[in-house]
């Protein structure tokens, strides 16, 4: 039988109050840490940019995109 992967899902806000969630395997701790990483190379932070560093480290990492529908 396979290994299932577990996978956390998170909410991001940017510098352009762009809002979305993301899907990785790593947990807050780790994903916490990675931002600290990714902060000391990018003035300005965006959630597409930073969804590119994530995966050279988790390529399985995905950033949703956020609809608001009404109705």
């Amino acid at each position: 039988m396979a290994k299932k992967t577990r996978f956390y899902y998170y909410r991001i806000y940017d510098d352009e109050e762009q809002f979305n969630y993301f899907k990785t395997i790593f947990q807050e701790k780790k994903i916490r840490g990675m931002l600290k990483k990714y902060e000391k190379t990018h003035q300005e932070y965006h959630n597409t940019a930073f969804a590119e560093f994530l995966r050279k480290h988790d390529p399985s990492a995905e950033l949703i995109e956020v609809a608001h529908i009404s109705y």
